[in-house]
């Protein structure tokens, strides 16, 4: 009777690594992405500064206030607004449309697509949006203040983030900004989730309905393949108007029709229709519809005053703390359980001060901050601007926190992304991810053996020059020891 055979070992997997390279499909996207983020971002900060110069400029007295307060629009359609109104309800319905079309992206093709990926920036923004609500929570329960403003400090502005690092000039690697990217995304949905579940009172069923079945003809328009933005165009603005009047938050509307468009790629495709869209909508998302917003939000009376009550009062204080104690704390603890309970270990590359430099970062809270502030805050106009400038405060801290860390770093992050970039066989694809492929290595042999070729030529010339250079020299040398 034989032996039986031995079981064969498994092979033990590598674990898995935090932060490692993406994808050259993800990196391509993402570099796109957080360019137009970038210069949106500038644009962001350049309105924040121009609001608050012209909230407090004598020079303009009460001039931002009447602009702001101006109302137009027709009101027999419920649509009277003021221009802030407009601005808060009208104009960041498209940025949470390219908000929703974000997020359907990363679902169905990004880093959400795969569970185990999904796993670190999803419970990274989970803990980033639950942490700041909490110390926002215990500031204002031991203070003695209200708790209405519990959500203000769980958002992060990926715009303004982005511009802060141009800024400053640092150089993050593609990884840890694709972390950003997608964490903001997963905290643009739940910001969306508190707007609808939590800042609702009433609502008009009517209307609702009417809004509803304006998405399912969006939906099957989208699936019939109806092509044409003057068909879309009016459609979603019938959409918004009456989801404005329903009583929900009328930026509802831009993410449902974000998330209804197709943002996987069909055969012979070079884009999906999702991309595609995002590509023409979010210059005017950045560079026009946020920027306003801000323009019209963030113009805040600053005084000696001011600034003290957003240091004594719990409330603005609990919304100072959450932005930056609490998003760095929750992000960083968020992410580094992840590793510490799925194995993964963090990229070789990368140490943990940075993920808490991006964490700082991400506590910079500005347009949905603002937007959560006038909600929870409408009421009371006073204390509505005092947490308005919380969050400036609180995201300008954050900004310069991070600013610090990561210039701190910013040699080594440049050899990173000089390393991402380098493409030596100049065949447009970053040697990084060809690594592996014995044509990369044939390629750079066949460069090396050319190169080597030149520089043994070079060398033959000036040999034949030196030796030739000493002929001369020495036949010289020969005359001129001849007797006169």
């Amino acid at each position: 009777m034989s032996a039986p055979s031995p079981t064969p070992t498994p092979t033990p997997t590598p674990p898995r690594k935090v932060f490692g390279h993406l994808s050259l499909p993800e990196r391509t996207f993402v570099a796109d992405a957080l360019r137009a983020e970038t210069v949106g971002g500038v644009l962001l900060l350049i309105a924040a500064v121009t609001a608050l110069i012209w909230a407090n400029a004598p020079a303009l007295g009460d001039s931002y206030d009447s602009v702001s307060h101006f109302h137009i629009g027709p009101e027999a359609l419920g649509l009277d607004l003021s221009v802030a109104h407009w601005a808060a309800d009208g104009l960041l319905a498209i940025f949470f449309f390219v908000a929703g079309i974000e997020l359907k992206r990363e679902l169905v093709a990004g880093d959400l697509k795969d569970p185990k990926a999904a796993v670190l920036p999803v419970v990274a923004a989970v803990c980033g949006m639950a942490v700041p609500a909490l110390v926002y929570t215990l500031t204002n329960v031991t203070g003695g203040g209200s708790l209405a403003g519990w959500a203000v400090p769980t958002a992060t502005d990926i715009a303004f983030a982005l511009a802060v690092l141009a800024v400053i000039g640092t150089s993050l690697p593609s990884a840890l900004r694709a972390f950003l990217l997608t964490l903001a995304v997963v905290d643009d949905l739940f910001a969306i989730l508190i707007i609808a579940v939590f800042f609702t009172d009433t609502i008009d069923f009517a209307a609702l309905g009417g809004a509803v079945a304006g998405l399912a003809v969006f939906w099957l328009l989208l699936r019939k393949g109806v092509h044409g933005w003057y068909v879309y165009l009016p459609l979603a603005l019938v959409i918004w108007a009456l989801m404005y009047n329903s009583g929900v938050h009328a930026t509802i509307a831009g993410v449902a029709m974000g998330l209804m468009l197709r943002c996987h790629r069909h055969e012979g495709e070079a884009h999906s229709p999702g991309e595609h869209i995002e590509h023409l909508v979010r210059p005017l998302s950045a560079g026009l519809a946020v920027p306003l917003f801000a323009l019209f939000s963030a113009g805040v009376s600053i005084s000696g005053g001011a600034l003290g009550h957003v240091f004594t009062r719990p409330e603005t204080l609990g919304v100072v703390l959450g932005l930056v104690v609490g998003k760095a704390l929750g992000i960083f603890g968020g992410t580094w359980l992840t590793a510490r309970f799925t194995r993964a270990s963090l990229s070789d590359d990368l140490e943990w001060g940075d993920v808490f430099a991006v964490a700082t970062l991400a506590g910079i809270g500005f347009t949905v901050s603002l937007l959560i502030g006038e909600l929870a805050f409408g009421g009371d106009a006073t204390m509505s601007d005092e947490v308005k400038a919380a969050v400036l405060i609180g995201s300008l801290i954050a900004a310069v926190l991070a600013s610090i860390l990561l210039k701190v770093r910013n040699a080594k992050y440049r050899r990173l992304c000089d390393a991402e970039e380098r493409d030596d066989d100049l065949d447009g694809i970053p040697d990084i991810y060809e690594e592996d492929e014995p044509e990369y290595h044939l390629r750079m042999a066949a460069i090396y053996d050319r190169k080597a070729a030149e520089h043994r030529r070079i060398a033959e010339v000036k040999a034949a020059e030196r030796h030739a250079l000493a002929e001369v020299t020495g036949g010289a040398g020969e005359e001129n020891d001849r007797p006169a």
